[in-house]
């Protein structure tokens, strides 16, 4: 080489290495969506290996991107999940484990971490720092401003009660239209999958089977009243066909979700041009439909409940349209984001979260996946620990009685054959591993009594004032 020609490539690679040309973000220019389909179980979603055709609109995103075949949420249930997803934080750290932090008839303390905690920093927080407007529309219930999650937020909305992505969808759609050319991070949610979601009077599934007549009629009195039945063990004994029947209800409240969400999605793109919106498709935790002989969500740590879909588009990406079979957490939601879009994260920040991008194993750079924890304080019910290990075992510990599960994920991937007896090697390397991961963090707020914590009227003796 010519020394006047290595003198100009030293001095081009100087420069490279100094502006940060080397590291630039693969989406620094980006605007942000993160849209949250509730209570959506991955072993529903299509792509991800459910025979009925579901998900289509999920389905073709996830072939514009890339969609995790093994993605744990770090609870089971809404109140504590998105806090930490936005906060890369499990519940037990950030404290937002119930709606309620005091629950009688005379003191109804609201979990609001905004006041209790407010050194926690959130991911409308960050991206309204770095020079994002920043929205949020929601179905209120688990994820209303009375518990902060308003916070970071330019505009937030939480006016309807179990409200869908219809109504969050035109709201944001409106927020949008008003931002011009402005940057922003937008998070839409809807409770369409849920089993509270008010369906229209009469409403049939799409995928409901002619068989035998069953005695229900799919409303959300119903399934309320087999999850609290559920809770206290006295859950009925459903038959094949009553099963069929409510799985079916609930694939067509995923389908009716997908197909809202992919008109979502158009109308987005014809505001923001895909080539400058990353967009996450996810799910808060799945929800049991008698998988284990109940209903709902929050009181297990069962993969139907924390096994949850989770795609991510990012406009230019190289390895697209694959699907990832390594084990990653939700709560590396937030430090994917700040490496996509080059927003950075002071000390603090870094000190908070305890999820890690996951753009290294998308894009090949890392290899292999991740053991993950995850548990829930249910309404203080039940108060559940969980290690999730790369190597597909699951260890449960229930807290209020000391009772221990152990699963092979490969043999045993519903989780029906509880090992904790058998397999003593595996169990004690798992729990101690748990265990050492527990230390780290905060025992249960109040301790592990079990009792009752509502999360809206009528689930304990009082309700709401």
């Amino acid at each position: 080489m010519r020394p006047n020609f290595r003198c100009l490539m030293l001095f081009l690679l100087t420069l490279y290495t100094h502006f940060g040309w080397a590291n630039k973000a693969p989406c620094g220019d980006c605007n942000v969506v993160v849209i949250a389909m509730d209570a959506l179980q991955a072993a529903h979603v299509h792509h991800l290996g459910y025979k009925k055709p579901t998900t289509p609109n999920m389905d073709r995103l996830a072939k514009s991107g890339f969609s995790f075949r093994q993605a744990i949420s770090p609870s089971s249930w809404t109140v504590p999940t998105y806090l930490s997803v936005f906060s890369s934080m499990y519940p037990s750290e950030h404290g937002l484990t119930n709606r309620y932090v005091r629950f009688s008839k005379d003191k109804q303390e609201t979990a609001n971490f905004k006041n209790r905690k407010p050194e926690i920093t959130t991911m409308a927080q960050i991206f309204k720092a770095a020079g994002y407007k920043t929205g949020g529309f929601t179905g209120d219930s688990g994820v209303s401003a009375i518990l902060g999650y308003d916070k970071g937020f330019d505009a937030y909305t939480d006016e309807t009660q179990f409200g869908g992505l219809e109504n969050s969808a035109a709201r944001a759609l409106k927020w949008l239209e008003g931002l011009k050319d402005q940057k922003f991070f937008l998070f839409v949610h809807g409770y369409d999958s849920h089993g509270q979601f008010q369906l229209p009077e009469g409403y049939s599934s799409r995928f409901q089977s002619a068989k035998a007549p069953v005695k229900y009629k799919g409303t959300r009195e119903e399934q309320a009243q087999i999850r609290e039945a559920g809770l206290k063990g006295e859950a009925p004994k459903l038959n094949r066909e009553e099963i069929e029947f409510w799985r079916n209800w609930y694939d067509g409240k995923i389908a009716d979700a997908d197909r809202r969400m992919g008109e979502f999605l158009e109308k987005v793109r014809a505001l923001s041009p895909a080539k400058k919106t990353i967009v996450i498709v996810f799910s808060d935790h799945g929800t049991e439909f008698y998988e284990h002989g109940r209903f709902d969500h929050g009181h297990t740590l069962y993969d139907e409940l924390v096994r949850v879909p989770w795609i991510i588009s990012v406009p230019g990406a190289r390895r697209s349209g694959r699907i990832l079979n390594e084990q990653v957490s939700t709560i590396d939601m937030l430090p994917t984001l700040l490496e996509l879009t080059g927003v950075p994260a002071d000390k603090s920040l870094t000190e908070q979260m305890r999820g890690r991008s996951v753009w290294p194993l998308i894009q090949g750079q890392e290899k292999g996946g991740r053991d993950v924890f995850t548990e829930t304080d249910y309404r203080n019910f039940t108060h559940k620990r969980a290690l999730r290990s790369a190597d597909g075992w699951k260890y449960i510990q229930t807290l209020e009685n000391g009772s221990e599960e152990l699963y092979n994920l490969k043999a045993d991937p519903k989780e029906q054959k509880n090992l904790a007896t058998g397999k003593l090697a595996q169990l004690e390397k798992l729990k101690d591993a748990l265990n050492k991961h527990l230390a780290k963090i905060p025992p249960p707020a109040g301790g592990t009594a079990t009792g009752c914590l509502p999360v809206y009227k009528g689930q304990c003796e009082y309700d709401y004032k």
